[in-house]
């Protein structure tokens, strides 16, 4: 990428959506503009788990002030990633509407797992870059609103990676829900915490890493006040977590607490931070962890930097363990996704080569995706194995990925075959209706299990709401069977909002 150029990352908290801008610098990015707004939708969830009104009006707010800051920017230099809160919010489709129109930008909600590898590529890249750090074997720690995450990783890889639902606005308001620091509450959610994080013992013991470190939120806040107390700049240390706790405690409540090196809006929120921090330090027998400068808007920025590369990389490492997991006939599913892509550039040829630059080429790419993985669910049943594929697709920890990304392919896997009804307004999209219908015709063509005969055979638009398929003359006669399902399939679109005619 070009020095000069300009990435932007919004970070959608579940305590702050903060908005970051760098520039490309040699290989490097360089701030250049920071915005934060504490929106605590991490608070907004109902005893249902909707997001309230009041909360998603905040949330939108903050991304109106960040989309006209974005005014200018390209699809490829700007992305942003949810976390916690809209993980868990049943209710998130409805925010999202309304929430990409003001930002002006697709927004990806990541599961656990990768927004885990994204905060430990933001540490790794704010390190140093030199021979024995590469070496060093790092615990990586970010608590979030709603959400704690660990990694082990050595130089730029993660290798261990969790999420774990217990977070600094989630503890204060089920511990601290008056604003009250009192011995009782600090001891009920830190053993609360630890019964959540029990299941890092297994994977984060001490002799695993060499250096703990601590990104973003609750940990930079108390990284602040101890070194705001005379402690040593970007060292949290055991005892200066007792300190805390300490004049937590003598201050009674966060309305009276007043402490040099704590910002105001972290106040409503530090009883549970701290908590959770202290359990962590318990249970995995640390005794000092560094601040880290880094974070998950950071590691979302660098991949920005290489996207075409290292995530088209990863991205096409997942899909082919998915494959592996979960074995398919590699024959069947290769010649289904040659024959999907020959027909899909068909109706759209600027979709040649799969770039990560272009809608198309993404487009073009996911079909693949989709081809590869619409089998996997015949392990668990062949009977209507498309919709264990989906439920698949839906629920597997995939890195590269985000939430609706995965969503999109167990759709077109849940559409490859059947009734269309059950896709509801998933069929409004005219880029995945012309996906789906490249992959439905591919898997009628190949259904012999065989190389399908694709001479002679023609898909094409014929306006917004219809595609035609032609074939050459005597094709029919030579295979009944093809043509018998070709026309079914013209009767299956023929009860949605679509239609595909033999021409």
């Amino acid at each position: 990428m070009q020095n000069g150029t300009r990435l932007a990352v919004v970070d959608l908290g579940s305590n702050s959506y903060r908005l970051e801008i760098g520039q490309v610098d040699h290989g490097h990015i360089r701030r250049a503009e920071y915005l934060k707004d504490t929106v605590r939708q991490g608070n907004g969830l109902d005893a249902d788990r909707n997001l309230t009104p009041e909360a998603m009006q905040r949330g939108w707010d903050a991304l109106a002030r960040f989309g006209e800051r974005l005014a200018g920017f390209k699809r490829s230099q700007v992305r942003a990633v949810a976390t916690q809160t809209l993980r868990e919010a049943r209710n998130r489709d409805e925010f999202l509407l309304r929430a990409r129109t003001v930002l002006g930008f697709n927004i990806d909600v990541i599961t656990g797992r990768e927004e885990a590898r994204l905060i430990y590529q933001g540490v790794a890249q704010m390190l140093p870059h030199t021979e024995a750090s590469n070496q060093e074997r790092r615990l990586v720690v970010d608590i979030g609103g709603r959400s704690t995450e660990m990694v082990i990783g050595r130089g730029l890889e993660a290798e261990v990676m969790e999420s774990y639902r217990v977070g600094s606005v989630a503890w204060s308001m089920k511990h601290f829900a008056q604003g009250q620091f009192t011995p009782a509450a600090f001891h009920a959610a830190e053993i609360a915490a630890k019964a959540v994080l029990d299941d890092a013992l297994g994977s984060y013991v001490p002799d695993r890493w060499d250096v703990a470190y601590g990104a973003s939120g609750t940990i930079g806040a108390v990284g602040d006040v101890l070194a705001a107390a005379g402690n040593e700049p970007g060292l949290i240390t055991r005892e200066g977590l007792d300190w805390l706790i300490d004049r937590l405690q003598k201050a009674g409540s966060a309305e009276r607490l007043r402490m040099d090196g704590m910002r105001e809006d972290r106040k409503a929120v530090i009883g549970g931070g701290v908590s959770v921090l202290r359990a962590v330090f318990d249970l995995l027998e640390i005794e000092e962890m560094k601040v880290a400068q880094g974070a998950l808007r950071h590691g979302v920025m660098y991949e920005l930097l290489e996207r075409d590369d290292v995530v088209a990389d990863l991205r096409t490492t997942t899909v082919a363990r998915l494959a592996s997991r979960f074995p398919v006939d590699v024959a069947q599913v290769k010649r289904v996704a040659d024959t999907a892509t020959a027909l899909y550039l068909q109706l759209d040829p600027a979709a040649r080569g799969g770039s990560t630059t272009s809608r198309a080429g993404r487009a073009l790419r996911k079909l693949g995706w989709a081809a590869q993985l619409h089998e996997i669910g015949a392990q668990i049943s062949h009977s209507e194995y498309h919709k264990h594929s989906a439920y698949i697709l839906d629920n597997a920890d995939a890195p590269g990925f985000a939430v609706n990304e995965m969503h999109a392919l167990s759709q077109l896997v849940l559409g490859h075959r059947g009734k269309l009804r059950k896709l509801g307004s998933t069929l409004e999209d005219e880029v995945f209706v012309a996906q789906l219908i490249a992959l439905r015709l591919a898997v009628i063509l190949c259904h012999a299990r065989r190389d399908p005969d694709r001479q002679g055979i023609r898909l094409q638009r014929l306006d917004n709401r219809a595609f035609g398929i032609s074939c050459r003359p005597g094709w029919a006669d030579l295979y009944p069977q093809s043509d018998y399902l070709l026309r079914e399939e013209v009767v299956a679109w023929q009860k949605t909002g679509w239609r595909l005619d033999i021409l």
